[in-house]
């Protein structure tokens, strides 16, 4: 079993910046992609981005690039998200996830994922 733990969110005014991180523990998950994904009041579960396995590859939504850096220490089994210059529209419950392929490549579907986080709030103020 893999449990995964977000800590970071909070309150933070409109351009301002979070750094989010997800603990793994239980088992590694150094030879897998993880993702960040969040949720907005009445809004579906969206990917915001995803680190390969190695780190040698990232992927981004759209809305977030530029903003967002995605990185992990393999070390520390611990994934991170630095949000900058956040925006109102970026307010939603942030989900860290593991790929369920092990070595698989970045992918952007719920359905890829299998260890689920419970999450952490981020709330942006106008």
């Amino acid at each position: 079993q893999v449990q995964l733990v977000e800590s970071g969110g909070g309150l933070v005014q409109a351009g301002g910046s979070l750094r989010l991180s997800c603990a793994a523990s239980g088992r590694s998950v150094s030879n897998y992609a993880m993702a960040w994904f969040r949720q907005a009041p009445g809004k579906e579960r969206e990917f915001v981005a995803a680190i390969s396995w190695g780190s040698e590859g990232t992927v981004y939504t759209d809305s977030v690039k530029g903003r967002f850096t995605i990185s992990r220490d393999s070390a520390k089994d611990t994934m991170y998200l630095q949000m900058d210059n956040l925006k109102p529209e970026d307010t939603a419950v942030y989900c860290c996830a593991r790929r369920a392929e092990k070595w698989g490549p970045i992918l952007r579907a719920v359905g890829d994922y299998d260890y689920w986080g419970q999450g952490t709030q981020v709330t942006v103020s106008s």
